[in-house]
């Protein structure tokens, strides 16, 4: 009745007809629910029990200014007040254009008919290029919170308990310990306007589409944007390139791969923007840092949830790279198993 109640609101703010919005599927740890209205554009609802409505301005400045800049980027949506963002019953609702293509996934991860998948990967990263250039020389008007507003000490001592159990140890502890490291490190990494700034922070192929007559691809869901290292994205990537290779027995083979891979995201990101070697030296930090990220949302998703810290298969490999220190998400080392990728026993 809710989500009637306001989608009949949304409709006459927005002018669209309710009977052509379809809620969309959300998954695990999701915090918004999503309409498709019609085939053309998006309507996204968004709790402000976490998040600021500055920090929706935020968000919808950058996307805006992307979209302005020329970045392939699925843009907002004015209301018929000409606002681009809206309070309904004390929900931020925005509405997007519908990224144009379909996900790689809905395709059986096969790229175009005759074409290359290098010319995929390089795509990706030219993509990502361009938004990184714009975010160089972006001034914003409302500025979206840091890297380490939320990723710092005291938070992972809040969020973690100490007698947290996983594979049958307690591991608390040995995870806030190893992570309090991982800050350490990034502590020490420069950071100008050369190198950090603002980020997608979750740059990977559930989050644009492909259009298969053209290749070109649109990013959506900036909805975890905040100014980071330009480096983190890359990494993202790096870690959402895994599955091409995982099948394959050979740890060298997977490495040669995951080499080969890379530089290929990285040639196309170089098309748009400047990356030195010396800031890819630290890719695997970064990596690291995604691991840590990755953690961190389960963490955050079974609490708000009201679930036991309890893991699966799954996130018990990534605690396990983590608390033994595991690089690249333990891809290179004996605990990866290619017929139970990303798994370990529990």
């Amino acid at each position: 009745m809710m989500k009637k109640d306001l989608l009949i609101k949304a409709a006459q703010i927005y002018g669209f007809d309710t009977a052509s919005a379809k809620e969309v599927p959300g998954h695990e740890g999701g915090r918004n629910l999503v309409f498709m209205i019609g085939n053309d554009s998006v309507l996204r609802v968004s709790s402000l029990s976490d998040r600021s409505i500055k920090d929706y301005e935020a968000e919808i400045e950058y996307v805006h200014y992307l979209s302005e800049g020329g970045a392939s980027v699925a843009e907002s949506i004015p209301s018929r007040k000409g606002n681009r963002i809206e309070i309904i019953d004390g929900m931020a609702v925005t509405m997007f254009e519908a990224a144009k293509g379909d996900q790689i996934a809905d395709h059986g991860y096969r790229y175009i008919d005759g074409v290359p998948i290098d010319e995929y990967f390089y795509l990706t990263g030219k993509v990502l290029g361009k938004i990184h250039a714009l975010s160089k020389i972006y001034s914003p008007i409302h500025k979206r919170f840091d890297f380490f507003e939320k990723y710092n000490e005291d938070y992972f001592e809040s969020l973690i308990p100490d007698d947290f159990f996983c594979s049958h140890m307690k591991m608390g502890r040995r995870i806030k310990d190893r992570l309090h490291e991982i800050l350490e490190e990034l502590r020490k990494l420069p950071r100008n306007s050369e190198n950090y700034g603002m980020v997608h922070f979750d740059y990977s192929d559930g989050n644009y589409n492909i259009e298969y007559d053209t290749g070109k691809i649109n990013v959506f869901d900036f909805d975890n944007c905040r100014t980071c290292w330009y480096l983190y994205d890359i990494a993202n990537l790096w870690s959402h390139g895994l599955g091409w290779i995982a099948w394959n027995e050979d740890a060298d083979e997977r490495r040669a791969y995951m080499e080969k891979y890379m530089q290929t995201v990285i040639n196309g990101y170089r098309t748009e923007c400047t990356i030195t070697d010396e800031e890819l030296e630290h890719l695997e930090m970064m990596v690291n840092t995604v691991l840590m990220e990755n953690i961190i949302d389960v963490f955050e998703v079974k609490k708000a949830s009201g679930e036991e810290f309890v893991f699966d298969e799954e996130e018990s490999y990534n605690v396990k790279c983590l608390v033994e220190g595991l690089s690249w998400f333990g891809f290179y080392s004996d605990i990866f198993d290619n017929e139970s990728p990303f798994e370990v026993e529990i």
